[in-house]
């Protein structure tokens, strides 16, 4: 397999090439040459590792079979995952499934791409010959720091610089970062928001002056975020495995279709559930569900993706996003892979704003149902999943199943809402909104919640607070380019 441009301003390159740029060096992002087709065969296989095995290796074709193998063996293991198949499936009522991905290291939906990619990397390096440390730069609105510390924390030849808004997410969330041990990782806090950290970050990829500085020490950039192809396959498998699950318990029949609904900010999870779906997976329509920064809502609905709009912080900070990255795949996608038009689109999104055409806009309106749900509404909904089925799940799960709850109707397929992370990361919010009652001490909060929900807090937040802070940077945007010229100083490759 081979992967192209969506600017079409760049030479094919391998997976393993992919992988180790992270990103178009020129602008744009990788997509694979051609979608691989879905075997019948992969919905029967018994389980979530042979799904795997079988979903990603046309996508990692120039690794060999015992080297992808062994790829997934050590990320997929009862040792990273709680659950013994990475995932499960929780019936809501009304044919309702939560896809519950939150059983990593991390208690988010990251931890299932980001404990396999640290493999992919080490492996692709190998593969290609590549000599030089790498350096992996991560935007995070959250959850996808967190994870990729924890998946590249002292790996041999890479090391890791996060950057997260500043009062931007929520306190597990800043101490889950601020904590982290490993003598090969970094974390700054950026005043600004993740928008900015985002924007700030691909600017770094594209400055020829940093590429030859880093080059010069020795070190080559690459990225974590989803807008790596590495980072984005893997959760294309946990569509596939829900579907297996569904079939296998009787909830549907061999070849139903279902709908998917993602709670969204950077498109990638959604864009997962699309190539699943390109590739062969009995998927109707895909929910895009969005918290109250609902420029994909309006987007969907209109046609004109519009930046200039107030970003709000709201209790699923990893859905404050205003500018979806994985967007650009997608509409490459939908438009048949036209690269002028989407290099046209994003060119005038640096002014604000972009409008699709009739022809996209009809292919959209074909396959995705928009939607958002505010701040009282996303407190309601936790509540009433409690009160009709006894589950906690957290705000972000919470936008996705008020959104669902919505774009059901009576007689529509079974619907899969992908339950991105677990409540005890917003424990204050999700306790709150189920007993009435504030609580102000996060950890107080978790301890209670535990006895709602009756079980042990999840591991990521068990001893929390007693970690010694290890990075309480605070940087400007501008500063953020030193932060990683300082760090790299300290890297000997």
């Amino acid at each position: 397999m081979r992967y192209i441009g969506t600017h079409a301003n760049h030479r094919a390159v391998s997976a393993s090439e992919a992988v180790l740029l992270g990103m178009v060096p020129g602008g744009g992002l990788f997509v694979p040459e051609t979608i691989a087709a879905l075997d019948p065969v992969t919905l029967a296989q018994p389980s979530y590792l042979e799904t795997a095995r079988r979903v990603l290796t046309p996508y990692f074709s120039d690794l060999s079979p015992e080297v992808l193998d062994g790829c997934l063996d050590r990320a997929y293991n009862s040792t990273n995952f709680e659950t013994p198949d990475i995932v499960d499936l929780q019936p809501l009522g009304r044919r309702r499934f939560l896809l519950n991905l939150w059983h990593g290291p991390t208690a988010a939906f990251k931890d299932v791409a980001l404990q396999l990619m640290p493999e992919l990397t080490a492996a692709a390096k190998r593969r290609t010959g590549e000599k030089a440390h790498t350096l992996i730069l991560v935007a995070t609105s959250g959850d996808t720091g967190k994870a990729a510390l924890e998946g590249y924390k002292d790996a041999a030849g890479i090391s890791i610089v996060v950057f997260y808004p500043h009062g931007g997410v929520s306190e597990v969330q800043r101490l889950q970062m601020a904590t982290t041990d490993g003598c090969n990782t970094q974390v700054f806090a950026v005043r600004g928001n993740f928008d900015d950290c985002q924007t700030a970050v691909k600017a770094l990829f594209q400055e020829p002056a940093l590429g030859a500085e880093l080059s010069g020490r020795g070190i080559k950039l690459s990225s974590a975020n989803s807008i790596n192809w590495g980072r984005l396959a893997p959760q294309i498998v946990y569509y596939v495995r829900a579907y297996s699950l569904l079939s296998a318990r009787g909830e549907i029949r061999p070849g139903e279709e279902v709908d998917i609904c993602v709670p969204t900010g950077n498109f990638g999870n959604i864009l997962a559930a699309w190539y699943a779906r390109a590739m062969g997976l009995p998927v109707r329509r895909l929910i895009c569900a969005s918290n109250k920064n609902n420029i994909l809502t309006d987007f969907f609905r209109t046609g004109v993706y519009d930046v200039r709009r107030t970003f709000h912080r709201t209790s699923s900070p990893s859905m404050d996003i205003l500018i979806s990255s994985n967007l650009e795949r997608f509409l490459f996608e939908i438009t048949g892979r036209d690269a002028a038009r989407i290099k046209s689109w994003f060119a005038e999104l640096r002014s604000g704003a972009f409008r699709i055409d009739d022809e996209a806009k009809a292919a959209l309106d074909a396959l995705i149902v928009p939607g958002w749900a505010d701040e009282p509404r996303v407190f309601a909904e936790i509540k009433k999943v409690h009160d009709e089925t006894g589950l906690v799940i957290d705000t972000h799960t919470a936008v996705a199943s008020a959104v669902a709850r919505d774009g059901m109707p009576a007689d529509g397929p079974a619907m899969i809402i992908a339950s991105t992370a677990s409540a005890f990361k917003f424990a204050g919010d999700v306790l709150a909104s189920i007993t009435g009652a504030a609580e102000t001490d996060e950890f107080k909060a978790i301890e209670r919640l535990a006895e709602i929900a009756g079980c042990a807090p999840h591991r990521a937040v068990q001893g929390l607070r007693e970690r010694p802070v290890r990075h309480d940077g605070v940087l400007d945007i501008p500063g953020m380019r030193e932060g990683v010229v300082r760090f790299a100083e300290g890297i000997r490759p």
